[in-house]
């Protein structure tokens, strides 16, 4: 490519979007259609000369033209304040919501599995033999034993900030190996399956009280976070096998793009579920008051899902980035 002729033959179009981007008022009908239209025939130059021709004035030039187009274009940014605030209010109950036909089936299908593992470990001993010698079940189960005080193993504070991170990589592990399915389904088998132990073996030892009493609290919220998890990495997952009427790569670009906004939310609520595992379940609240606090915490979940999530759905909220932060790849090919 011959720079000099190429940039005497664009030039002008160059000058005329810098031109239109740096004017301080509103643009008529007819210069916003000429800002667009040169923003793409420019934006497409500079793809144009990146690949043959990469001269760094050039490219300079042409990378300043264009932001600036970009800029008059989407207006001027948002502030941060308003961005978070759209995001839990409008796209992360979206995306939860919108994701719920995939993890109400697997939270009751997980309950389900881990009730029925309780009631066959309660009722064999010689189930309970294969678990752990007598010994150990007696001090995992008995008054005061492991089971007990292992909320109460360390400071509250440093107990919380170990919980969320554990099971923040849970939620992770869920929805980002959602796409090859198998690992998700392993991650639930073994909360179902620890979770349907515990209850069993502390059921047999007369002691379901205790175990409701010390995992309800936090324990309703942290599930329903591991099932949303699950559930929506499961959904990316069948998108690869089922894109719908769009293609593979843009269905699987737009829930990818939900799952981020999902792995940030949960983070968030998995963060009041260990600040309750640390400080309410351990703590010398009645146990109707500590399982009180984690049913209130669930039930302000649901209906910020499905009351919130199902209105901003309703009025086209994907949980998808605005179209502001997308690839503009469309706009510079050609």
């Amino acid at each position: 490519m011959d720079i000099d002729a190429f940039t005497a033959a664009h030039g002008a179009q160059w000058d005329r979007l810098a031109a239109l981007s740096r004017r301080g008022r509103r643009l008529t009908g007819a210069e916003a259609d000429d800002l667009v239209a040169l923003y793409q025939q420019t934006a497409t130059h500079l793809s144009l000369v990146r690949s043959t021709a990469p001269d760094p004035v050039l490219l300079a030039r042409l990378s300043t033209v264009v932001a600036q187009g970009r800029a008059a274009i989407t207006g001027t940014s948002t502030p941060a304040w308003a961005e978070i605030g759209h995001f839990f209010a409008r796209r992360y109950p979206a995306v939860l919501y919108r994701a719920a036909a995939w993890w109400v089936p697997v939270a009751v299908l997980c309950t389900l599995v881990s009730g029925l593992l309780a009631a066959w470990v309660t009722a064999n001993p010689e189930v309970q033999a294969t678990i752990a010698a007598p010994d150990e079940i007696r001090e995992l189960t008995r008054p005061g034993g492991k089971f007990e005080t292992y909320y109460s193993t360390g400071p509250a504070a440093s107990f919380a900030a170990h919980v969320w991170t554990n099971n923040a990589w849970v939620a992770a592990g869920c929805l980002l190996l959602g796409v090859l399915g198998l690992p998700v389904l392993f991650i639930l088998w073994q909360n179902a399956a620890n979770l349907g132990v515990s209850a069993g073996l502390m059921a047999a030892a007369d002691r379901l009280d205790v175990f409701f009493g010390l995992i309800l609290p936090h324990g309703l919220l942290e599930l329903t976070c591991v099932f949303v998890a699950a559930g929506t990495g499961l959904k990316l997952g069948w998108t690869v096998i089922d894109p719908g009427p769009r293609s593979r790569a843009d269905a699987l670009a737009e829930q990818g793009r939900s799952v981020v906004v999902a792995v940030l939310g949960l983070a968030c609520t998995l963060a009041v579920c260990g600040a309750i595992e640390g400080f309410v379940t351990p703590s010398g609240l009645p146990t109707w008051a500590r399982v009180g606090i984690g049913v209130t915490a669930e039930v302000a979940f649901l209906l910020y899902v499905f009351v919130l999530g199902r209105r901003a759905a309703r009025t086209g909220e994907t949980g998808d980035l605005d179209a502001r932060y997308r690839e503009t790849g469309d706009l510079v090919s050609g």
